[in-house]
């Protein structure tokens, strides 16, 4: 009955430590660079470069398909028209998915032996700690949009979406890969006409 306190610490711990990973997963990172001197409102049509980045032995992947589908609704949506030949903007799109390990140290409590040797607990000479240490592999990836400027061939935007890759990102991949394209382009210098007003 003495020790029953520190049983119950144990579980705050573990909270404690799910609350930490949960923290973490809020959503993706999401990194824009675009050239400050370019005129976004001048461009009207694009196109994707051939191969795809995302593009495997000379065959569109799966993934590519998903890629250019969000892409073309979100420049389709702030006004531009995709074109076979010519375009003024070319997209490509990378991506890597990294193996990774998160360590999470927690103070936990364990029962003190007393003076005596018999009397334990609370009545000990103090309070004993021991670190509890969690390893947690995970996947994380990578995706990389690049816009360019095809008549400059300069590079005029990009995007760079990181976040935690879970199993139901990967059993959804589609709506995987739209939600991330969408998190990109919310910080296109151009906005969708919709939003715009």
């Amino acid at each position: 009955m003495k020790t029953g306190w520190m049983r119950n610490l144990l579980p705050l711990a573990v909270a404690a430590s799910l609350l930490v990973l949960g923290g973490c997963a809020s959503g993706p990172d999401v990194r824009v660079e675009y050239d400050r001197s370019a005129d976004f409102t001048h461009y009207q049509t694009f196109g994707f470069v051939s191969p795809l980045g995302t593009d495997r032995n000379g065959y569109q992947s799966m993934v590519s398909q998903y890629l250019a589908a969000a892409t073309q609704r979100e420049m389709e949506a702030r006004g531009m028209h995709r074109v076979s030949s010519n375009p003024q903007l070319l997209v490509n799109f990378n991506t890597a998915l990294t193996e990774k390990m998160r360590v999470i140290t927690t103070p936990a409590p364990m029962v003190g032996v007393g003076y005596y040797g018999y009397r334990a607990g609370m009545y000990g000479a103090w309070p004993l700690y021991r670190d509890l240490t969690t390893v947690m592999p995970y996947q994380e990836g990578t995706l990389n949009i690049d816009v360019v400027d095809a008549a400059r061939k300069q590079l005029v935007w990009e995007g760079l979406v990181t976040d935690i890759v879970t199993q139901d990102m990967l059993d959804n991949l589609q709506a995987s890969i739209d939600a991330a394209v969408a998190a990109a382009f919310a910080q296109y210098p151009i906005q969708p006409a919709s939003k715009a007003r």
